[in-house]
């Protein structure tokens, strides 16, 4: 039985982040990608994630993240995402959420007035979160994520709704790209069931492809969500302004713009041609929140042209909480309902 878990959750412009720093016992390995796998195959683990994700404690769409220590004295600790069918490669929102913790809780000291940089270890690889406070107080964080790029252009997928193009782009996990009123739908809650429908066959179609493989890390592989879009036209920022929503792992639904999803979409964009120097994207979530994102860099990544981008959000702390479970319990660490 597991023990008693305390917990610090947090949104990150509405999608929940739930951060755990103790009670999941020993989780070996010498970097983060090897404990993720360790987490991935031991059920002692497991049922920790499982406790604080299903219901009743959690639900279909939550969000969270084991702190364990970081690959090297380079970074200030490290992160295993989790949702509820397992454990992620990256995760935006949860960064900005992450960021925000250190420095509320004096985890990283920080500066009262202007920019603190925290340095996290995630699986896809080291990220870095700007945390800008004024009077003591966290205004926003953005953060600097792994090299993004695009993987191939209009892959072709069969659905209920007719054949679909999806461009697939890597942002620290493998997204395919489909503009919503290409099947007749816009991202608006009023399509949730429909978005959420044709999100999985999109993924489910494309996760066994070449186009999901990683060029040098296969534990890296697989399409992570399906990133269905409205183009908006431009923002007032000087770029263009759109609204997305991640579908991503089995049908689970991102309330946030998604951050490495933003990633993905800002490399897309800057292939085309539509984000340049000094530009930013607006991405706007199905619940209408916001994301802003830029390139910072041009780079070359597994020897192919790509960015580092910015993603910037906020993230507020929305209560603690220790889980239990009661041995006598008949539904022991929970279910799902989808």
């Amino acid at each position: 039985m597991p023990e008693p878990v305390t917990v610090t959750d947090y949104h990150t412009a509405g999608e929940p982040f739930r951060i755990v720093t103790e009670g999941f016992g020993e989780i070996s390995g010498s970097t983060v990608p090897e404990r993720r796998e360790f987490a991935r195959s031991s059920a002692k683990v497991d049922s920790i994630r499982q406790l604080l994700v299903n219901e009743p404690r959690g639900h279909a769409d939550m969000y969270g993240g084991f702190v364990v220590p970081g690959n090297d004295d380079g970074a200030d600790f490290g992160v295993l995402f989790w949702h509820k069918d397992g454990y992620s490669t990256a995760c935006g929102h949860g960064t900005i959420a992450l960021g925000t913790w250190a420095v509320e809780t004096g985890r990283v000291a920080a500066s009262a007035d202007g920019d603190t940089e925290i340095v996290i270890d995630v699986p896809s690889g080291r990220v870095v979160a700007r945390v800008t406070c004024s009077g003591g107080v966290v205004q926003r964080v953005a953060f600097r994520n792994v090299p993004s790029y695009v993987v191939t252009r209009a892959a072709k997928v069969m659905t209920r709704w007719g054949l679909v193009l999806a461009d697939i782009s890597f942002g620290g996990a493998f997204y395919a790209s489909v503009q919503a009123s290409s099947v007749g739908l816009a991202v608006t809650p009023e399509n949730y069931a429909d978005l959420i429908a044709l999100g999985r066959e999109v993924k489910w179609a494309l996760n066994e492809t070449p186009w999901a493989r990683h060029p040098s890390d296969s534990r890296l592989d697989g399409i992570y969500g399906t990133l269905l879009y409205d183009d908006l036209g431009s923002s007032d920022e000087g770029g263009p302004h759109q609204r997305n929503v991640a579908i991503f792992a089995d049908g689970e639904v991102d309330r946030s713009p998604c951050g490495s999803g933003t990633s993905a979409r800002i490399a897309l964009l800057a292939d085309e041609g539509r984000l340049g120097p000094g530009q930013v994207l607006r991405h706007d979530s199905i619940v209408g929140t916001t994301f802003l994102g830029r390139v910072v860099e041009e780079v070359v990544a597994e020897d192919r042209a790509a960015v580092i981008t910015e993603v910037e959000g906020s993230a507020y702390r929305t209560g603690t909480a220790t889980f239990t479970l009661d041995p006598r319990d008949p539904l022991g660490t929970g279910f799902t309902l989808r």
